[in-house]
């Protein structure tokens, strides 16, 4: 197994599995309703992610040396010789980081294309809502951008740790340069300290559950803490990499990415006086309304469309790289590049029929209530009370420069796990998409 040539490679890598629409069209939309209080409790929550769950999904695939499927056989096999549960539970986060890729291979298509409509003017003429409708309610409409998207994803996966490092050397700080630029516009427009002074507003209202709830819902599912896909970037780590000090450094960044990009959308819907939106009407509807008004708003479409092209062709490649990763594994005869292919053909061909947004749309909903919720929930419970205790530490402390002990542990079984039970359980209870 081929593994990351440095410590900036594996965080960038990390960053971009984490970093997609969650980012840019989520978190914007839920700092803009909830304020200061939502914002505080964010910040709280995905410490405590990025330091127990965060860590514990990179430190066993380090320890498993392998995908979803191996690293879950090794924990339950840390305490009994074998088990038909650990053989097979894998499978249920698996299967979401499958499913995801379905559905969010439509979206970024979506944005590809409203990336070439940029590129020809088109985007900057027409109707922002006959412009959406024109493909969201209209079968087989972005059959093209859709192939190319997997295809690009494909090629940059081929080579494993190496190739997926090298594009995200690219894709990331491209990333945040583009959205720095997109924000630094946006602060340039008349009466912008007025979104500014609504971001970071304090409103007693929000001070509630269900704010709390949002927070912690954004902030788990941010980091991409599913019980699979983190698994995979671990099993790419050197022994000598701190896995604490790379988790925390993520979380950071994945923060940053959420907040760089509510710094171009919030403050811009307030001085345009647009209606609040979050998911495809953010930004498919909502932004280029506002870039159509804006001076020089052909060339910051473009930018801002790249950036959400980039985000989203890498978290992709996490998704297919756990899917590869864990079938080789688990079928040592099959080749990389035939798995690869394999599995871009059923995203592709599962995927083309659903690029209505009221096909993928109730499909999506569906992943993020239920699977996701669920592959989380095992993963934490995998983790902590699967595991042995000194399985865990043995890998969290392999390379760290500080020794974690009891209090790190308990931190993750007795406050990071039942929070990850309660967000499952709401989820699908309440039928809530986090």
């Amino acid at each position: 197994m081929n593994k990351f040539s440095s410590k900036l490679g594996f965080i960038l890598t990390a960053v971009g599995s984490a970093v997609g629409m969650a980012n840019v069209w989520g978190f914007p939309y839920k700092f803009q309703r909830g304020g200061l209080v939502f914002l505080l409790a964010y910040i709280i929550f995905i410490s405590l992610f990025a330091y127990c769950g965060l860590a514990s999904e990179f430190a066993v695939g380090r320890y498993a040396q392998t995908g979803t499927l191996g690293a879950y056989h090794k924990a339950f096999k840390s305490r009994k010789e074998d088990t038909v549960i650990g053989k097979f539970i894998g499978y249920i986060p698996l299967i979401g980081s499958l499913l995801i890729a379905i559905g969010y291979a439509v979206i970024v298509a979506y944005v590809l294309k409203a990336l070439i409509d940029s590129l020809s003017g088109v985007l900057l003429t027409a109707d922002t809502t006959s412009y959406f409708d024109s493909f969201s309610l209209k079968s087989y409409s972005v059959v093209p951008y859709h192939f190319f998207i997997i295809a690009i994803t494909l090629i940059s996966c081929i080579g494993g740790a190496s190739t997926i490092e090298k594009s995200n050397k690219i894709m990331m700080p491209a990333f945040f340069v583009l959205f720095v630029i997109l924000a630094i516009r946006i602060a340039a427009l008349p009466n912008a300290i007025e979104g500014y002074k609504y971001m970071f507003r304090f409103d007693k209202e929000m001070l509630s559950w269900g704010t709390i709830l949002e927070a912690m819902g954004q902030a788990f599912f941010s980091l991409s803490v599913t019980g699979s896909g983190m698994l995979v970037v671990g099993a790419y780590l050197d022994d000598d990499e701190d896995i604490v000090s790379s988790s925390k450094m993520t979380g950071f960044l994945d923060t940053m990415a959420a907040m760089i990009a509510s710094f171009v959308m919030i403050p811009a819907i307030i001085v345009y006086n647009m209606d609040q939106a979050g998911g495809p009407g953010l930004l498919f509807q909502v932004l280029p309304t506002i870039l159509q008004d804006m001076a020089a708003g052909r060339i910051f479409a473009i930018i801002l469309y790249v950036a959400v092209v980039f985000g989203g062709i890498s978290s992709l490649q996490n998704m297919f790289e756990v899917v590869a990763e864990s079938l080789m594994q688990r079928h040592p005869k099959l080749k990389r590049n035939m798995v690869l292919v394999l599995i871009g053909i059923v995203v592709f061909a599962i995927g083309v029929n659903m690029e209505t947004i009221s096909r993928w749309g109730p499909f999506m909903d569906f992943i993020s209530i239920y699977v996701i919720p669920i592959g989380a929930m095992i993963g934490a419970v995998t983790w902590f009370w699967i595991l042995k205790k000194d399985k865990l530490l043995g890998a969290i402390n392999l390379g760290s420069k500080k020794k974690y002990g009891d209090t790190w542990y308990k931190l993750g079984k007795f406050v990071y796990v039942p929070l990850a039970v309660i967000l499952c359980a709401i989820a699908v209870i309440f039928r809530i998409s986090f």
